[in-house]
């Protein structure tokens, strides 16, 4: 059996450019161009569709998760471009930071402790 590995995601909108400059401008600001959206190899396709909410109602139902090097250094990123923290906090797996996108997406910066 083969494990599959996850390439890309596709977050629907009744926004879609809206959205998807939020995206860029939080989470990949060097990005240009058009089309999937690169966030180191996970690729974030963005589609207007109208069998969805403008407000997710379920945030916490899928949570994207990041796990990054350096929780200060990408919290003060996001901060600059006016992210909606939901919360942040110091657990014994790590510090968690959970922010939401214009649609209510809930989304995770992740640090985790030296010995998770």
């Amino acid at each position: 059996m083969t494990t599959l590995k996850p390439g890309s995601m596709l977050l629907g909108t009744t926004r879609p450019a809206e959205l998807r400059a939020w995206y860029i401008k939080a989470l990949a600001p060097e990005f240009t161009g058009e089309g999937a959206i690169d966030l180191g190899g996970f690729l974030l396709v963005i589609d207007g569709r109208d069998d969805v909410e403008a407000k997710n109602d379920q945030p916490g139902r899928a949570i994207v998760n990041f796990h990054v090097d350096d929780f200060d250094a990408v919290e003060a990123q996001l901060n600059a471009a006016g992210v909606e923290w939901i919360s942040i906090a110091d657990r014994p797996k790590g510090r968690f930071g959970t922010f939401a996108d214009p649609d209510g997406n809930y989304l995770q910066i992740i640090e985790w402790s030296k010995d998770a």
